[in-house]
C-alpha cells in the first residue's frame, strides 16, 4: 500500500509541476509556447483557459498534499 501510494505522490508530484509550469507569469512561462497565455489564442481565450487551468492546479495540489498526509500516517 505504501509503494503505490508512494509512485501515487511521484505521478501527482509531475503533474502539478507541468501545471505550474504551463500558468503565464511576467514573462508568460512555457504557456506561451502552447497558445494559453494569449488573448486571441485557438482555445477560445486566454482567461476561461487560464480560470481552469488554475482549477486544476488546485485540485491536485490539494491531492497531493492529501496523498502526502495519509503517507505520513502510514
Amino acid at each position: 500500500m505504501e509503494t503505490m501510494l508512494g509512485v501515487v505522490q511521484v505521478a501527482i508530484s509531475v503533474i502539478v509541476i507541468f501545471l505550474v509550469l504551463l500558468h503565464s507569469g511576467k514573462d508568460t512561462g512555457l504557456s506561451g509556447a502552447f497558445g494559453i497565455g494569449g488573448g486571441g489564442s485557438a482555445f477560445g481565450g486566454g482567461s476561461l483557459v487560464e480560470r481552469n487551468l488554475t482549477r486544476w492546479t488546485i485540485f491536485f495540489s490539494v491531492l497531493w498534499a492529501l496523498n502526502a498526509m495519509v503517507l505520513l500516517k502510514i
